[in-house]
């Protein structure tokens, strides 16, 4: 059974400069998932394969990640924290000088698996600073936090791109393990100590997850809510490469990175989510984040002009829907963290874990709404999903209430 122990034990208070390094830690253990994405043309020619053979890297790191949350951030509630952090750093650090020396695709991806399911810090360290700061701190600290991980998703592909054309593609996982087992160093100095609010053993740690989404229903609406929000966000991106290098403005694949550098204002608006989850409730915030997804369908659908204005209305719409999606994401772990102090982690076990399944899903619906209805079918599968979700949010809105308070969600 999960034991929870005194508030003075499992919540030290700490101050913004922590969270702050923890951002950081965040952006470098996610940034290790991401910037394969921009190398695998430089794997593909420095290791003489063919492109689809070195894309095996790329989906090896995010196969490894997605069973690294199911396996392995369950453990944030049964090891203390400063303990699995720095071991899970470390270990990512060595997975990426192997990778780094690696003769061919093969060790690679077996490498780049290993890396992917060890570097799950960020969902580790979010329900954890949870517990650090004061519950009115809670939204914003998230945001924080979420900001940290956009930043790193950003900046990894960005540099990683670079390093990898100038230095080859060796270059970029060097450079990521330094700064890895770096975050490992600071990491074991800054984070508090923290004792387990479970005991319970590793199998039951497991099960748990499933066993809150049957008996959590804000989990489950946290769990709804993001799986179509994330899934409407995959097919976009995923839709937008194919209608990038198309005809319609036939550009190469490192416009859709450019592209993405849109993303970087969602650092800046996911505090401000936070705050406004912390005051209003996280309902409020879902709801306003459901209806800018429609809207930003119908600015991305201005991309079927091409040229500038279809340009325009491509970065326009991929700025609110990315800060909508970040910001729903954000309420949605305001809510989940103040249903069960002792659990944290198990609950964002199954929230993640229906997130990225609801970003699967969403990618290959992308793929196949493109082929089949072009760029106006990807715009009308991301409108219609919010739209579904934000249905319930407005009929859920008057009754639901908060497990740690009375707001109205």
């Amino acid at each position: 059974m999960a034991l929870t122990l005194p508030k003075t034990e499992t919540r030290p208070v700490v101050g913004r400069g922590v969270v702050l390094v923890l951002a950081l830690a965040c952006g470098v253990a996610v940034g290790n998932v991401y910037f394969p994405q921009a190398i695998s043309p430089s794997i593909a020619s420095g290791l003489g394969v063919s492109p689809d053979a070195a894309a095996l890297v790329v989906t090896a790191t995010q196969f490894g990640y997605a069973a690294g949350i199911f396996l392995l951030v369950p453990l944030g509630d049964r090891v203390p924290h400063r303990r699995l952090v720095v071991t899970l750093l470390a270990l990512a650090g060595a997975g990426l000088l192997a990778a780094g020396a690696a003769p061919g695709v093969p060790p690679l991806a077996a490498a780049s698996a290993f890396v992917g399911a060890v570097t799950v810090v960020a969902p580790i360290l979010g329900p954890m600073a949870a517990g650090l700061v004061e519950p009115d701190r809670r939204g914003v600290t998230s945001g924080i936090l979420l900001g940290g991980s956009i930043g790193g998703m950003l900046l990894s592909r960005t540099l990683g791109g670079f390093a990898g054309e100038w230095l080859g593609w060796r270059a970029p996982y060097l450079a990521m393990a330094a700064l890895t087992l770096g975050s490992a160093l600071v990491l074991a100095r800054v984070l508090p100590r923290t004792r387990p609010s479970s005991r319970e053993r590793y199998p039951a740690l497991l099960a748990a997850s499933l066993r809150l989404l049957r008996t959590e229903p804000e989990l489950r609406r946290s769990c709804l809510y993001q799986a179509a929000i994330f899934g409407g966000f995959s097919a976009a991106w995923t839709g937008v490469a194919l209608l990038l290098t198309g005809p319609a403005y036939g550009l190469t694949t490192r416009s859709v990175g450019l592209l993405a550098l849109v993303n970087a204002a969602t650092m800046f608006c996911t505090p401000v989510a936070g705050r406004l989850a912390d005051r209003h409730g996280p309902g409020p915030v879902n709801r306003l984040s459901m209806v800018a997804v429609v809207a930003s369908a119908l600015v991305l659908a201005i991309g079927t002009a091409g040229g500038a204005i279809g340009l325009a209305g491509l970065v326009a719409g991929f700025l609110v829907l990315d800060v909508a999606m970040q910001s729903g994401m954000v309420a949605n772990q305001v809510r989940i963290y103040a249903l069960r102090d002792s659990e944290r982690s198990r609950l964002n076990t199954a929230y993640m874990t229906c997130a990225y399944l609801g970003g699967s899903a969403g990618s290959w619906l992308g793929a196949q709404a493109f082929g089949r209805f072009g760029w106006y079918g990807v715009c009308g599968l991301v409108a219609g999903l919010a739209v579904l979700v934000l249905g319930k949010a407005v009929r859920s809105s008057g009754g639901s209430q908060w497990r740690d308070g009375s707001r109205g969600v």
